[in-house]
């Protein structure tokens, strides 16, 4: 599983429940984020089932996700990629417009998943 880069554990597992700390866009491997806002959502939803993968789960045990978005008009376009990105799985879900985001990033996710 991949480290987290502070005083925080990426995913905790509590009563066969698993909370996955906020995943930026960043590629964990070449450390690099994405230009695009569609190419940061589909980062950081990697990031989120990359997380659940290592914990025994997967996306479709996804059960609520928090999205934080710098700009609320970028909106259309990550729900875009969200949906493709589920299908027909649709955890609940709730959209955060914020100021700004760590490194300068467009999205950040959060997530609770059964194991």
């Amino acid at each position: 599983m991949p480290r987290s880069n502070g005083h925080y554990s990426q995913v905790v597992e509590h009563n066969g429940m698993l909370f996955l700390s906020g995943q930026l866009p960043i590629d964990p491997v070449s450390k690099k984020i994405p230009k695009s806002i569609e190419e940061q959502t589909k980062q950081a939803l990697s990031n989120v089932a990359l997380l659940l993968q290592e914990a025994g789960s997967d996306i479709n045990k996804i059960l609520q996700m928090r999205v934080y978005i710098s700009d609320i008009r970028l909106w259309d376009r990550v729900n875009n990629v969200y949906k493709a990105f589920f299908g027909a799985h649709k955890p609940v879900r709730v959209v955060v417009p914020v100021n700004t985001l760590h490194f300068g990033c467009l999205i950040e996710i959060e997530a609770m998943a059964a194991v």
